[in-house]
């Protein structure tokens, strides 16, 4: 006899009024195969799996307590503002421990307009992938939760085999979501949709005088810090719309992302990306951009906490202002503990500036560099970083100056090592072997690189043997310099 899963659903956002989202239940698709299920991740949500989860998680079956919904939003897309936008191809099953259960890929809702609501095999590996492997850094994001494979087929750039997938969030509430009542002047809906927002993740605002200013303020602290994390990674998300900012602070839509390998600043990935509005070193600028756009949103409930119009304004700025404040010091401090600096000295942020510059003159590589630190301090010599410099003596020129500055810490070498070590990792996903994974599961649906790539990336920080093939940049030959949305 078939088990039946258990997932203790509830639906907060489904009692939200009907203007918040359209009612629309997942496609049937054809046979379902279950790639993977997280097991771990469920266990904290207290999700007991049945025989019938793959029916579940490609929406072939309604599990008991759900109320799947496309949820509506706006949204400025290369800064084009598009008044109505939502889910188009996704659904909101519900929330389980008060974390979303979203799939992706389920098909047409009442936002898809012309797209057929589905997603290939490629970008949900990719996502799974990527989403998993930050939060084994410790970065926020949204997790992976199941994968499967529809047996149909979906017409993308060429026929792909389909997919569905299914992502866990703290929510999927969007500055989109706000901007997509306050382009209708709808304030009612901002305030309620701003009180909601309070209750479910910044509920600290409610003990403050002015709670819509303190949400504000707990937003845009989040997004620097989890904006500091990606430079400290090297991440590139790729695509920062409105509508690709949580305002829960968790990295969210991995589509065009990828890691850097090659240091440049300028480094951009998405092939839709093509003036470099998303590269690498505009991402603090865009995403202050993007709260600007939020605080917009905001500025009538602010304008009843301040009292007046340019109250509101003069709160708003406030908040924004600080962004840049919160922004370089999580920086500043990731920087440093790359460095295995314990202390903080004025000159800290050049010395980091002076190793970035070099490495983007000799195209060093942004995650190796930063981890082979620790081997020169262990072995007394510059050679496993400085082998990675086009031009070595570039790299021995600044270690004079870095050890100079770290012999002015009292710390023994062993901690230093360990907690440098513990700041950079050795494996990330790199394009070259996401892609290796997405060529071996459409092309041969062989999905072993896929788990030994999860399981690799899974523990970034701890080096193993016979894993070399997972630390090493891409050769010329394997490099891909282009990531799509997979829309």
């Amino acid at each position: 006899m078939m088990s039946r899963s258990k997932i203790p659903f509830q639906n907060t956002y489904a009692r939200l009024p009907e203007n918040f989202y359209g009612r629309a239940n997942p496609a049937q698709v054809a046979s379902p195969r279950l790639i993977r299920f997280n097991e771990g991740l469920a266990k904290e949500l207290n999700i007991v799996p049945g025989d019938d989860i793959a029916e579940i998680f490609s929406g072939n079956r309604l599990a008991d307590g759900s109320e799947p919904l496309a949820m509506a939003y706006a949204g400025h897309q290369f800064a084009t503002f598009v008044p109505s936008l939502g889910d188009g191809r996704a659904n909101l099953l519900g929330e389980v421990n008060g974390k979303d259960i979203h799939l992706k890929g389920s098909g047409r809702t009442p936002f898809s307009r012309r797209g057929d609501g589905k997603a290939a095999l490629g970008p949900v590996l990719r996502e799974y992938i990527l989403s998993e492997a930050m939060y084994a850094l410790g970065v926020p994001t949204t997790r992976a939760l199941a994968a499967v494979i529809t047996g149909e087929k979906v017409m993308r750039e060429e026929i792909m085999p389909g997919a569905v997938f299914t992502r866990v969030a703290s929510s999927h509430i969007r500055v989109g979501t706000f901007q997509y009542f306050a382009a209708r002047q709808d304030n009612d809906s901002v305030r309620i949709l701003a009180d909601y927002v309070i209750d479910r993740h910044y509920p600290e605002a409610k003990e403050t005088s002015k709670k819509y200013k303190s949400m504000l303020q707990g937003i845009v602290d989040r997004q620097a810090k989890l904006i500091a994390k990606w430079m400290d990674f090297g991440f590139i998300h790729g695509v920062i719309n409105t509508d690709n900012t949580a305002i829960s602070g968790e990295t969210i839509d991995y589509g065009p992302c990828a890691f850097m390998e090659q240091y440049h600043p300028a480094t951009v990935f998405s092939s839709i990306d093509r003036n470099g509005r998303y590269a690498y070193q505009n991402q603090p600028a865009i995403m202050i951009w993007n709260l600007s756009r939020l605080a917009e949103c905001l500025l009538p409930l602010l304008q009843e906490e301040e009292g007046s119009e340019q109250g509101a304004l003069d709160a708003a700025y406030e908040v924004l202002n600080s962004f840049q404040t919160t922004f370089e010091k999580a920086h500043v401090n990731g920087l440093r503990n790359k460095l295995g600096l314990a202390t903080e000295h004025a000159e800290d942020l050049d010395l980091a500036a002076d190793l970035l510059l070099r490495m983007a003159a000799n195209q060093a590589d942004f995650t190796l560099t930063f981890r082979r630190l620790a081997d020169v301090l262990e072995k007394h010599e510059d050679y496993p970083a400085a082998s990675l410099f086009r031009d070595p003596s570039a790299f021995t020129e600044w270690s004079q100056r870095w050890q100079t500055r770290i012999a002015q810490e009292n710390r023994t070498i062993e901690d230093r090592i360990a907690s440098m070590r513990a700041a950079s990792p050795i494996y990330i996903p790199r394009n070259h072997l996401v892609q290796e994974v997405i060529d071996a599961a459409v092309q041969r649906d062989d999905f072993t690189p896929f788990e030994r790539l999860l399981e690799v990336t899974s523990q970034p920080f701890e080096e193993r043997e016979r894993l070399e093939h997972y630390a090493v940049p891409a050769k010329p030959e394997e490099r891909v310099l282009q990531t799509f949305c997979g829309t």
